[in-house]
């Protein structure tokens, strides 16, 4: 299962309070869905949103306050990576992944 930095989850939780993001929304986050027809094969294939709500099928993760969704596609890709992020100068948020080692789970 995708595991959460803490950094990754503040980012998260900042990203989809904010009124752009899932407007604001009480049990939003942030939904991760596979562009490719198949499994997706690089991490450039993975689209990233704030929502509302998890759709039908979505795995939900939550980790310290924060709520992730995956689409199925993704879920699988994702099901050994851990998910980073940092924030830049200009506020803008970085979201990045690694493969989880043995100790993190």
């Amino acid at each position: 299962m995708l595991l959460l930095t803490e950094t990754a989850a503040e980012v998260v939780k900042s990203v989809t309070s904010t009124p752009q993001g899932a407007e604001g929304a009480e049990g939003g986050g942030l939904r991760i869905t596979s562009s490719a027809p198949q499994q997706p094969e690089t991490p450039g294939e993975l689209q990233l949103a704030a929502a509302a709500a998890p759709s039908e099928n979505d795995q939900v993760i939550e980790a310290a306050g924060a709520r992730v969704f995956l689409e199925p596609t993704a879920a699988s890709y994702l099901q050994d990576k851990v998910l980073d992020a940092k924030v830049d100068e200009q506020g803008n948020a970085q979201f990045s992944l690694a493969v989880q080692r043995p100790d993190m789970a």
